[in-house]
């Protein structure tokens, strides 16, 4: 399961958790601006936007979890399961692959208005990269510097949502998740006051309990009431230190530990990673389950002009320094 979440201060911010039990070995991929995406049924895009993003490589090719481009726009699929639902390839439509579908758009828009003409032609067509590599179920969020979209291909159709809160997290659809806020609209970043009756005598005896009732489970329902609750009340300053330690907080308050999820066997689900990426300059900041230290990628310390992409193995070994 995920959670991607958006973060504005003076510039602006786009990242995830991936929580799975295990891990493809991803590394954080430049893809420039001459590397020739090939696409399974459309023509290939030989010239376009260069990106940053968290990618599983295979056959030289970026399988992106997440990335943003040049332009500011940035897009995470997250896990989907039941929900998701790719179709049969359909004439006069452009037949994108879920593993395409990341490449596709941020290849080619600047902006969320351009991603939402590109969607009018979609059809999120039923394959697989490879017999190994099945597609996988997925749900998308798509943001640039002013707003968020989520998209959802389910039985019904293509969805598409405006996403004012800049959340997203797995099961069940983005509608649902958006409804189940109201059960939460009492929730308050102040101390409360005594509603229950005006004959009892109730004092708040706690900081922070205006916001009791806010979940902390790890349900993805959950997760999303409390990634909301937790960004749409985020204050920082407007540094960049200061903008990303806030940003790894919100997805913190989220993040998945070792043994309170069981997958079955010696399988738990945790956080494999965390990121943030600035959207104005492409730097790539990252952390991992063992790895608490920020890492950062600069996707414009490279040659963005290139035809080859380049990728940063993760540094997932605790980093600690010491002061004496």
């Amino acid at each position: 399961m995920c959670t991607a979440a958006t973060y504005y201060t003076k510039d602006h911010y786009f990242g995830r958790n991936l929580d799975l039990e295990y891990s493809y070995h991803e590394t954080v991929t430049i893809t420039p601006r001459n590397y020739p995406f090939k696409f399974r049924k459309i023509k290939e895009i030989n010239s376009h936007y260069a990106m940053i993003g968290m990618a599983y490589v295979a056959n030289d090719y970026p399988l992106y979890y997440d990335a943003v481009n040049e332009k500011g726009v940035a897009m995470a699929g997250l896990n989907f399961p039941g929900n998701a639902d790719y179709k049969e390839e359909k004439d006069g439509l452009d037949n994108i692959a879920p593993f395409e579908f990341i490449p596709w758009i941020l290849s080619q828009c600047s902006n969320i208005t351009e991603a939402k003409n590109l969607l009018e032609r979609i059809n999120i067509a039923n394959i697989n990269f490879s017999d190994e590599l099945p597609a996988s179920p997925l749900h998308w969020i798509i943001s640039d510097k002013e707003a968020s979209i989520t998209v959802e291909s389910v039985k019904e159709g293509l969805k598409i949502y405006d996403n004012p809160v800049g959340i997203l997290t797995n099961n069940p659809t983005f509608d649902i998740h958006m409804f189940n806020l109201n059960n939460y609209m009492n929730l308050s970043i102040e101390q409360p006051e005594n509603n229950f009756s005006k004959n009892l005598n109730l004092n708040a005896y706690s900081r922070g309990m205006g916001a009791m009732g806010l979940p902390g489970d790890l349900s993805s329902a959950s997760r999303f009431v409390k990634a909301t609750f937790t960004k749409m009340n985020s204050i920082s300053g407007d540094s960049e230190s200061e903008s990303i330690s806030q940003f790894f907080q919100i997805l913190n308050s989220v993040a998945q530990q070792r043994g309170c999820v069981h997958m079955g066997e010696d399988k738990y689900e945790i956080t494999i990673y965390s990121s943030c990426c600035n959207m104005d300059k492409g730097i790539y900041y990252y952390t991992t389950y063992e790895n608490s230290q920020i890492s950062g990628v600069n996707m414009y310390n490279e040659n963005i002009d290139d035809s080859k992409l380049t990728s940063f193995p993760l540094i997932t070994g605790q980093q600690i320094k010491m002061q004496n």
